[in-house]
C-alpha cells in the first residue's frame, strides 16, 4: 500500500465497507482500531509513525502525539466540525495538514435546541410521564412568544437557531466575542448585548460558541447566579463550556430551573453523575447531529479532505461516492 490511515471515525466505522473501495482505488491501507467514543493520547501514541494520514472523531491529537507522528503524518481529517481536541498550533508547527467539514451540522443542531425549548416550555415529557403514572394533571406551560431566548455563540448554528427562534415570536438576544454581520441583526431582529445582560434577561440560554480558552467554563458558579429562577440553559456545544458541578449545584437548589444537555465535560456521562437521577433535566449522548443526509456528506467529504491532504486528485471521488 501506498499510504496508511489511521481510521477511528466512530460514525464512520460501522459503514467502512462502503468507503474500503475508494481507499483501495488510491492504494490506502487502514489502520482501524477498537474505538469507544474517541482516542486518548495514550490510545494514539501506540500508532505513532505507523499512519501517513488520520480520520478521526473527537480523537485527542495532543502536541505530543502530533510530534510522535511527524514526520510520516501529512494529514489529519476530522469528521464533522469541531476541533478543539486537536491541537493545531502543533499541526502547523510540524506541517500537519488539518481539515474539517465547516456548518457541518447546523440545522440538525438547530431543530435539536428548539426541540428543548418546546419540550420544557409546553411541559410535554412531563405530562407524558404524569398520564402513564395514572395521573391527570394540567402542568401550566408557556407559549414561546412569552418567552426570551439568549444565544451565546452567533455562528452558524446560533444564527440557525436565531431564525428558528423568531419564528415562534420569541424575543432574542444574543452575544459573541466577534462583530455579527448587520444583515443578519437586521434579518432577525435579534438584540446584541453583553453575557451578564443576556443571561439575567432570558428565560431559555442556549449555549452555540466553539469551545477555546476563553469559554472553557463559560457558564460557571458566577454566571449562573446571574440567570433567572425559572430560566432553562441547553448546551449542544461543547461540555467544557459549562462547569458541570456548578450546573447541578444551581439545579439543585432551584437556582435553575432546568438544563438540556447534549455534550458534558466527560463523555460517556459516568452512569453514576447526579445529572442522571435529575427530574429537571433532559440528557442525550451527543447526537444532537443526527440527521442522515448531514451524515452522509460529512462522510464523503472528510474523505475527500484526507485525499487532497496526502496529495491525491479528487476529481472522480463524487462517482466513487455515489456507487
Amino acid at each position: 500500500m501506498k499510504y496508511k490511515v489511521l481510521f477511528t471515525a466512530p460514525y464512520m466505522i460501522p459503514f467502512v465497507d462502503r468507503f474500503k473501495p475508494v481507499f483501495d482505488k488510491y492504494d490506502i491501507g487502514l489502520i482501524i482500531p477498537e474505538v469507544h467514543e474517541r482516542m486518548e493520547e495514550a490510545d494514539l501514541l501506540e500508532y505513532a509513525g505507523q499512519f501517513d494520514g488520520a480520520i478521526c472523531g473527537d480523537d485527542r491529537y495532543t502536541a505530543r502525539v502530533i510530534a510522535a507522528c511527524a514526520p510520516r503524518l501529512r494529514v489529519i481529517s476530522k469528521w464533522g466540525t469541531g476541533v478543539d481536541s486537536i491541537d493545531a498550533e502543533a499541526c502547523s508547527r510540524y506541517g500537519v495538514r488539518l481539515c474539517r467539514t465547516l456548518n457541518a451540522f447546523t440545522l440538525p443542531v438547530a431543530d435539536t435546541v428548539l426541540g428543548y425549548i418546546l419540550a420544557f416550555a409546553r411541559r410535554q415529557p412531563w405530562m407524558d410521564r404524569e398520564m402513564k403514572s395514572g395521573k391527570w394533571e394540567k402542568i401550566p406551560g408557556r407559549a414561546l412568544h412569552e418567552c426570551t431566548l439568549g444565544v451565546i455563540g452567533l455562528g452558524n448554528i446560533g444564527k440557525a437557531v436565531t431564525r428558528r427562534a423568531r419564528a415562534f415570536g420569541m424575543q432574542v438576544l444574543g452575544t459573541d466575542i466577534v462583530a455579527i454581520d448587520h444583515v443578519f441583526l437586521a434579518e432577525t431582529g435579534i438584540e446584541m448585548t453583553d453575557l451578564e445582560s443576556l443571561l439575567s434577561r432570558s428565560d431559555f440560554v442556549s449555549v452555540n460558541c466553539d469551545l477555546n480558552p476563553t469559554s472553557h467554563h463559560l457558564i460557571n458558579s458566577d454566571t449562573l447566579a446571574l440567570i433567572k429562577p425559572h430560566a432553562v440553559l441547553i448546551n449542544t456545544a461543547r461540555g467544557p463550556i459549562v462547569e458541570e458541578a456548578a450546573l447541578i449545584e444551581a439545579l439543585q437548589v432551584r437556582r435553575l430551573a432546568g438544563a438540556a444537555l447534549d455534550v458534558f465535560e466527560v463523555e460517556p456521562l459516568p452512569p453514576e453523575s447526579t445529572l442522571m437521577k435529575m427530574d429537571n433535566v433532559m440528557l442525550a449522548p451527543h447526537n444532537s447531529n443526527s440527521s442522515p443526509a448531514a451524515w452522509e456528506r460529512v462522510h464523503w467529504n472528510t474523505i475527500r479532505n484526507l485525499l487532497e491532504g496526502l496529495d491525491v486528485s479528487t476529481a472522480d471521488l463524487l462517482d466513487s461516492s455515489n456507487a
